[in-house]
């Protein structure tokens, strides 16, 4: 579909959008070349992910699990030599000994598996650590939006944090487990070849089935995985609704449980049957691959038996014969099981390094620019922007400036892309064409981070977290975490001091009764949920935290308020503000009528700008706004209108709206 077609500029219009922006070309497919080079390369990677978490461990877990591929085929033999010796009659010394080794290779294989399995869980718990923080630190790394609001790359980053811990440790157990069975097997089938090459090539071609079916199922599951994702995906998203607090009142007010529930069932009946289908498969194939061995095996014990009575074999032949091939074909059959949980482990390691190696989804300029002091202002040029080819233009050739000092206002109707142009301000996105300039300074040539220490901000959709009150405060700026006269400060300009002074542990009290913190755990009720309105209220400290910033931004900072509330933070924001740089938006224009300027945005451009006074008696579309709120105030009783508008109004002097314009 091309540009023209979504209401774009068409030809000559904006850019392609930069790499980064939407999904990526890794998020379309399952990863997973099945190639020799690929499947050696994620080895590689799940091999040095284990030995950098944990090479003590690692190498104590390969030395125990090759001593363990030994010993059945010692086994066999001594179990072979013992009988051979006692039909012999041979000395007792020889017996004893070979009796004395039979006993300390099971001593061997009783204690070598317990501390194996705590070699392995040592394992878990070192590389479940080492790749969480790696995966972290990459999803950290993601400067932008875009990754987190495309679903493919979500389904993705689900996989991964599953595989992240456990595969590499998979795929290098089952490399450890292919060395282990080879050992196994190498043993058992020279020892088999001495007593019968043609028995050795049936046993050995009876397995090759084996090896192939498993991999074809282990490539079989993890492609399962990666389609059910989505569903459920869904399915955690009805189950988190349904027992989340945030939800439960709307839930039993609408009685809408036992839908939500039907809901979740139904996607879980989807992604049951998909597995069910792979299950059902496999069983049949391993059903069918099982009577095959048991055939082989079968046949050659009738074989050894007959041998056995003409005088071919001794009876230590006969039980080193039944012991090589059930101990091959066991053998045989845990490679081939190995393969396959390898092959698995690796594809679904696969989606841990995607997200991990992704890289930056924001183009990162090579020589960064510093980035200056803000003294003349920030500007956008001919702003153009949609959140991929399939949406339409949100911004359409904006044009915008907020000179340093001056408190700019931002109005608009809903969708006229009023916090979409601060997601770029904040450089969350990259606009598909034109520039956003910092003191002239285009902000794709700064280093992110730096943009943003130089930025404050409440966001409309403001975030509460499950934290003590401090936290929750100082979490806007780190430097304050131990600074409680800062954070105390920032608490009192945001009007909240006085309810987290008296919580039951001041500004120590958990906002949260999902769990407790260790003080509270002899009364866990301690924890408190705060109001609607104080969440906002700790979001503006936070805000208040960062004062030292060169911008400040206020996408709708007192919406929630109440009246009184509402005109006490105007009046907090409007100190604050007084000769700082400042975007703020709102829906009730009487709250930013005292701003130096006033823009109004409207299907993506900038149609109007300038002061209050100026706009309203230009009678434009500010003015037809301002009058629409105004209204809902000058109506009587009866439903007769008050006096005629004169551009004054109550809205922004703590009185409720009643219409709006985002």
């Amino acid at each position: 579909m091309s540009e023209r077609d979504h209401g774009g500029p068409g030809p000559g219009g904006p850019a392609p959008r930069p790499a980064g922006r939407g999904a990526d070309e890794a998020d379309r497919e399952p990863v997973g070349s099945a190639g020799p080079a690929a499947v050696l390369r994620r080895t590689a990677a799940a091999a040095a992910l284990v030995a950098r978490a944990a090479p003590g461990a690692l190498a104590l877990h390969l030395a125990l699990t090759l001593a363990v591929g030994a010993l059945p085929v010692v086994t066999a033999w001594l179990t072979k030599l013992l009988l051979d010796a006692l039909a012999t009659g041979a000395p007792s010394g020889r017996v004893i000994g070979l009796g004395a080794g039979l006993a300390a290779s099971g001593v061997v294989l009783g204690v070598v598996p317990q501390i194996g399995q705590y070699l392995r869980a040592e394992l878990d718990r070192k590389v479940g650590l080492l790749a969480e923080d790696r995966l972290y630190t990459a999803v950290e790394g993601f400067a932008g939006l875009g990754r987190f609001e495309n679903p493919l790359f979500l389904d993705r980053l689900r996989l991964a944090q599953g595989a992240g811990g456990g595969s590499p440790n998979q795929a290098v157990d089952g490399a450890v487990g292919i060395a282990r069975a080879a050992l196994t097997i190498g043993g058992f089938l020279g020892s088999l070849a001495l007593l019968s090459p043609l028995m050795t090539g049936l046993v050995l071609a009876a397995a090759v089935p084996t090896l192939l079916s498993e991999i074809a199922m282990a490539r079989r599951k993890a492609r399962t995985l990666w389609e059910v994702g989505p569903v459920e995906r869904r399915q955690m998203f009805y189950g988190e609704l349904l027992s989340s607090v945030e939800a439960a009142k709307e839930i039993r007010l609408f009685g809408i449980g036992a839908f939500l529930r039907g809901r979740m069932l139904a996607d879980r009946r989807t992604a049951d049957a998909a597995k069910r289908a792979v299950d059902l498969r496999e069983a049949w194939i391993q059903s069918g691959l099982g009577l095959l061995a048991a055939g082989v095996s079968g046949g050659g014990l009738l074989w050894a038996v007959g041998a056995a009575r003409s005088g071919a074999l001794s009876p230590g032949d006969v039980v080193m014969f039944v012991a090589a091939v059930a101990g091959t074909q066991g053998a045989l059959a845990g490679l081939a099981g190995e393969v396959a949980r390898a092959h698995r482990a690796l594809l679904m390691f696969d989606h841990y390094l995607a997200v991990e190696r992704a890289g930056p989804d924001l183009p990162v300029p090579v020589r960064p620019v510093p980035l200056p002091a803000l003294d003349r202002g920030i500007e956008l040029r001919d702003v153009w922007f949609r959140y991929s080819p399939e949406h339409p233009w949100v911004l359409r050739g904006a044009s915008l400036r907020i000179r340093h000092g001056e408190v700019l206002a931002l109005v608009g109707l809903n969708g006229a892309g009023k916090s979409t142009l601060v997601k770029l301000v904040c450089r969350f996105y990259d606009p598909d064409r034109g520039e956003i300039l910092w003191d002239g300074v285009d902000i794709r040539a700064v280093d992110v981070a730096e943009l943003r220490r130089r930025i404050g901000a409440v966001f409309q959709d403001y975030m509460h977290y499950d934290m003590t009150a401090a936290e929750n405060i100082a979490l806007g700026d780190l430097t304050a975490l131990g600074d409680r006269p800062r954070v105390r400060a920032a608490a009192e300009r945001a009007g909240i001091h006085a309810r987290l002074a008296g919580l039951p542990h001041g500004y120590d009290t958990l906002l949260s009764r999902r769990f407790f913190m260790e003080s509270d755990k002899d009364d866990p009720e301690t924890g408190v949920v705060l109001s609607g309105g104080q969440r906002q209220r700790l979001a503006l400290a936070r805000a208040f935290l960062r004062d030292r910033r060169d911008l400040m931004i206020l996408d709708e900072p007192s919406a929630g308020l109440d009246a009184e509330a509402e005109h006490e933070i105007h009046t907090a924001l409007r100190r604050h503000r007084a000769g700082r740089t400042s975007l703020l938006i709102s829906h009730r224009l009487g709250a930013v009528r005292d701003a130096d300027v006033i823009a109004v945005l409207e299907d993506g451009r900038v149609v109007e700008r300038g002061p209050h006074a100026e706009l309203i008696g230009s009678g434009g579309r500010y003015a037809r706004l301002f009058a629409l709120q105004a209204a809902g105030y000058r109506a009587e009783p009866g439903g007769e209108d008050g006096p005629p508008f004169t551009g004054e109004s109550p809205v922004g002097r703590g009185h409720p709206t009643a219409g709006g314009a985002r």
